[in-house]
């Protein structure tokens, strides 16, 4: 029986949950990190360990240490890990439809259970990331406020364990707004509305269709930046 059981290390965890903040666009290009000793403690973490973190992030190209008045930990303009991000995708078979299936599967069922559970709440957020996207000037900007938009229908769903699902999966590739210098606002922004539109009308098959029509183009827009 294969032993599918893997230790990982509060380093590692440290450095994957910063990672997943990045690839998910909630930390762009050029963002300072808070202060080591207000991240230890926001994190839980010793400060020796979030050392050890910073290490392999730095290896790995998130991020970069400045030193002088205006010092910090900064992340990058993230061109290696997105680079090693490409070639694995072009080196593994199937890797680009194994994870955009993992998010159809998620997601999709998360906007159903939405339309069904969402609050005014939910819909005043989610009207809020699409503004913020249409008035978005730069990628960080855009790819925020995309992140945005798709926590708040996971946190719609009234699932914790999904929404946590979710922004797992999300992490596990870069987006086209990555690959690109911007993604087509006027496309992304509209595909963002009509699941709003299905949620906020409680229509749970049409929310999920939308949901799957929407990461199916990124999966296509994907497949031409990378020549597949």
């Amino acid at each position: 029986m294969t032993n599918e059981v893997t230790a990982v290390s509060v380093p590692q965890g440290i450095a994957e949950h910063i990672k997943g903040l990045i690839r998910r666009g909630e930390l762009g290009p050029g963002d300072k990190l808070p202060p080591e000793r207000e991240l230890a403690e926001s994190l839980g973490v010793a400060r020796v360990s979030l050392r050890e973190a910073f290490k392999y992030l730095q290896d790995a190209g998130y991020i970069t240490s400045r030193r002088g008045k205006s010092g910090g930990t900064f992340v990058t303009a993230l061109s290696q890990p997105l680079a090693e991000w490409r070639r694995d995708v072009l080196e593994q078979d199937g890797e680009l439809d194994d994870l955009t299936a993992m998010r159809v599967a998620l997601e999709s069922h998360a906007a159903a259970l939405a339309a069904e559970r969402r609050s005014q709440d939910d819909l005043d957020a989610m009207q809020t990331a699409i503004r913020q996207q249409a008035e978005a000037s730069n990628r960080s900007e855009f790819r925020l406020a995309d992140t945005t938009f798709h926590d708040a229908v996971g946190k719609a769903a009234r699932s914790r364990r999904l929404a946590q699902a979710i922004r797992q999966a999300r992490s596990e590739f870069f987006t086209s707004a990555d690959l690109v210098r911007h993604p087509d606002p006027v496309e992304d922004h509209q595909q963002h509305q009509d699941i709003f539109e299905a949620i906020r009308d409680g229509d749970p098959a049409r929310a999920s269709a939308v949901m799957c029509a929407h990461i199916e183009n990124t999966r296509q827009e994907l497949r031409r930046l990378l020549g597949t």
